[in-house]
């Protein structure tokens, strides 16, 4: 199993003053996160696309190109590319560029997004919000297997066999389909024979196994190996030196964040309680010192019939640069290797 880290690239405020930190601050403590996750051991990186004020990461492109030059091993990904709102030929050349700036540690986690605003932006329709979604993958997934592509299609001008470049490095690109709850994703992405990654940020791990299941049987029948069928789990997580002090320190800015959200879409404010039963044994967050995170990832593995990648969502709006730096680096030292021992 892999483990890796996910940023939203939240814009950080202090709890005590109010101030907020300048955004160009922000970015690059997110660089530095990100420089430490790889010395630390940490296996991916991914970060997110939102067109939001409590977000900077509208363009996950540039962030991860700033981090390649400054990285030599963690892979960097999305958590997820709305590939909904964009050209797939632009993406492939981002990321083909990005490919060859990282010497082959490009990937991309692509999805329709859980927020609307990429779509009045960009000029697109939401009623298309599916069709959009399945016609770009088609042509995205096209880009991966050759450089001269004819395709035709109903949301963008069609391709005669012109040329796309650069190439990426690795022979060919990582896409991996990035999905909620909804049946159809699961079957969409085991029939196209792509890896999966599931975003659970409530509930239960055990809870999603009947559509993971159902992915690897729609892989199945597709007549893909079982090897390419790779499930990635998405939750939010945060390690601390004891589990008391990491819920202590994560719960405000996550609080705040998702009772802001939450607001926009008629949910109740999140309560302490709340936030500590999710933290809890049964709970889908990775939330406490190194050794209750690890064994809260080694049964998630169980619940789901085996996990090829862990992510921890880490976004945090309070959360000061310090904390989140020690955070990273107990994800390295000590949850992984524990881990690493469980799994054999």
């Amino acid at each position: 199993m892999q483990i890796g880290i996910d940023s939203f690239a939240a814009v950080v405020s202090d709890p005590a003053t109010g101030t907020t930190l300048a955004p160009e601050i922000r970015l690059n403590n997110l660089i530095e996160e990100i420089v430490l996750a790889d010395q630390a051991g940490v296996e991916t990186f991914g970060v997110g696309e939102h067109h939001r004020p409590e977000f900077l990461d509208s363009a996950p492109a540039i962030i991860l190109a700033a981090a390649a030059t400054r990285t030599k091993h963690i892979k960097l990904t999305t958590a997820v590319t709305v590939l909904s709102a964009a050209d797939p030929v632009r993406v492939f050349q981002e990321f083909s560029t990005l490919d060859l700036l990282s010497h082959g540690r490009a990937e991309l986690v692509v999805g329709r997004g859980s927020f609307t605003e990429a779509y009045p932006l960009f000029g697109l329709e939401l009623k298309d919000y599916d069709s959009l979604f399945a016609e770009k993958l088609d042509l995205l997934l096209a880009l991966r297997e050759s450089s001269h592509v004819t395709w035709s299609g109903r949301h963008r001008a069609p391709l005669n066999g012109v040329g796309v470049y650069p190439q990426p490095l690795q022979p060919k690109l990582p896409v991996w389909l990035g999905v909620g709850g909804t049946p159809e994703s699961f079957v969409r992405a085991g029939t196209l024979g792509l890896p999966l990654m599931l975003a659970v940020i409530g509930g239960s791990h055990a809870h999603f196994r009947p559509l993971v299941d159902l992915y690897r049987e729609a892989g199945r029948r597709a007549g893909h190996s079982p090897d390419v069928l790779k499930l990635g789990v998405h939750s939010i997580g945060f390690v601390g030196d004891t589990n008391q002090q990491a819920a202590d320190d994560f719960f405000p800015g996550h609080a705040h964040l998702f009772t802001k959200i939450g607001r926009e879409r008629g949910w109740a404010p999140v309560t302490r309680r709340q936030f500590d039963a999710m933290a809890g044994p049964h709970g889908a967050f990775l939330i406490g010192d190194a050794e209750t995170v690890a064994e809260k990832v080694v049964l998630a593995n169980e619940a789901l019939g085996g996990i090829s990648r862990m992510t921890f969502q880490m976004t945090n709006v309070t959360l000061p640069h310090a904390k989140m730096q020690k955070a990273i680096e107990l994800v390295g030292s000590k949850v992984i290797p524990l881990v690493r021992k469980a799994l054999g």
